[in-house]
């Protein structure tokens, strides 16, 4: 199997990606336990549980990036192993 894309971009889309599921994870718990600082003032939203469930749906998505960007850096690791010319 080859490689959809390059080997910089699926490093960097996997570095990104756990970035992203880190930070968006801390910000959905914080708005699922309706903290203070995010649902208490006049312009916050008032649905801490819909804000929650919408970042956790964006962390799903970014864990199906780190699956296959981590795979497509893996099957370069693996090219590159085989002694394979690249271009």
């Amino acid at each position: 199997m080859k490689p959809v894309v390059g080997a910089m971009q699926a490093w960097s889309c996997v570095i990104i990606s756990v970035f992203a599921i880190i930070i968006l994870s801390i910000l959905g718990g914080l708005f699922r336990n309706e903290h203070h600082e995010f649902v208490g003032g006049t312009d916050d939203p008032k649905d801490g549980q819909a804000v929650a469930g919408t970042i956790f749906t964006a962390v799903i998505i970014y864990a199906v990036f780190l699956v296959f960007c981590g795979l497509q850096g893996l099957l370069h690791v693996r090219e590159n192993r085989r002694g394979a010319i690249a271009l």
